[in-house]
């Protein structure tokens, strides 16, 4: 047994499995003088050090982390990636600061589909290592767990490339990774004007072939105007559900198809975007216990209107931060970024964005029995930071304020 106490530490973390909505977003308990004793990488006590030295007395430690008065913070939960892709899409970014719009940009073969013939092209190696620089770009800037998915193969064959990659990501670096398989992410080239028959394809094949692989916990679909009907979504999520994928759909993104409400309807996990989601969308969805998923970096990237995160919150939708991380609309794997724009561009409170980069995070991808929270039983993943509050991550701008990694208990950056 590997034993580790963790001491003089400002800690501030969530508690609970389940996500928080409501005025529970900002509950966060704190702890002003902290200690932690984690076993073979477990949080097996965690309070204030005059109640933890009492039991830290009678044991040995193989390690003492002191803190030196800094704030320690969950580590952070990005339940929302695309982070698997080949090449990067620069000139995209200019075209879109000229004006050009986004799905004008995809109606083109632009964006999505550009990514998915160069997933074409590259070899599993390359695109391992691409994926894996990334996943350890974002671990060290805090994040410890999260959502990898496929969805730029838009075939059989790719697609299940893609989630080797993303689980051999997982297996290779301390990161938890969870995969979703989103191979209705875009309607392909060869099926342009013919989506019924991708989505055929999808059902028919590409869902059992996943489900067979074993490795996708999730399926996500874009649900968007020239993307996927209202209709093609819930046909693809229903035997989805069936086949024993937790649910997730990108959802009202740039116009209000009713995707929130569709969210709802299916039981998914999660809706993410939500930009253009209207107030009944979002009342079903706080109805059916789904959580938003905020994407604020996407936003600023687009420069479009944010999410509306004070009305999601008042309404009692669970709300949860992610990068998006992508070649396109979101190129960041940086949790402190999205934090920030979470505070100062959405209007969330410091503790709204802690929860919402935390424990809601791991909600929504049904890891929050694990991680999320610094809490008995749980995994010792966690944050020491460059400050002595939360407020840190958004009030030193531009850079990273995490100085410490902890996954399991271990130092990993």
């Amino acid at each position: 047994m590997i034993a580790k106490l963790v001491r003089n530490a400002r800690i501030y973390t969530a508690e609970g499995s389940s996500p928080s909505s409501g005025e529970a977003q900002g509950s966060v308990r704190f702890y002003p003088d902290g200690a932690m004793i984690i076993k073979n990488g477990l949080v097996e006590d965690i309070g204030p050090w005059a109640e933890i030295e009492k039991k830290a007395a009678s044991l040995e430690f193989d390690e003492e982390i002191d803190c030196d008065g800094r704030c320690v913070i969950p580590g952070f939960v990005d339940p929302h990636t695309h982070m698997c892709f080949a090449r990067r899409r620069e000139g995209e970014f200019s075209l879109r600061l000229a004006g050009t719009p986004y799905l004008e940009i995809l109606q083109k073969g632009g964006g999505i589909l550009s990514s998915v013939r160069a997933v074409k092209e590259a070899s599993d190696d390359d695109l391992f290592e691409n994926t894996l620089s990334l996943a350890l770009s974002a671990l060290s800037m805090g994040t410890t767990t999260l959502e990898i998915k496929s969805g730029y193969g838009l075939d059989t064959e790719t697609e299940l490339k893609m989630l080797s990659v993303i689980r051999q990501v997982g297996l290779e670096s301390p990161l938890d990774v969870v995969p979703t398989f989103m191979g209705a992410h875009a309607v392909p080239e060869e099926y342009k004007g013919r989506p019924e028959e991708f989505v055929d394809l999808i059902v028919n094949e590409m869902l059992p072939a996943a489900k067979k692989q074993g490795i996708a916990a999730f399926c996500d679909v874009f649900c968007e105007e020239g993307v996927f009907s209202v209709a093609h979504t819930e046909r693809i999520l229903t035997e989805a559900g069936k086949l024993g994928f937790g649910l997730k759909v990108h959802a009202d993104e740039v116009h209000d198809t009713g995707g929130a409400a569709l969210a709802a309807r299916v039981g998914a996990v999660s809706a993410e975007h939500l930009l253009a989601a209207s107030d009944e969308g979002l009342a079903a969805m706080a109805g059916a216990g789904v959580t938003a998923i905020l994407l604020p970096a996407t936003a600023y990237s687009l420069r479009k209107p944010y999410a509306r995160a004070r009305a999601m919150i008042d309404l009692g939708v669970p709300a949860a931060l992610a990068t998006d991380c992508n070649p396109g609309s979101s190129f960041t794997e940086s949790m402190p970024f999205v934090f920030g724009l979470g505070v100062m561009a959405m209007g969330l409170t410091v503790e709204e964005a802690l929860v919402a980069a935390t424990k809601n995070s791991a909600c929504a991808i049904g890891a929050g029995d694990r991680c999320g929270t610094l809490e008995r039983g749980k995994n010792a993943d966690f944050l020491v930071l460059d400050g002595e509050t939360p407020a840190i991550i958004a009030y030193h701008a531009g850079v990273s304020p995490v100085d410490e990694v902890y996954k399991k208990g271990e130092r990993v950056a």
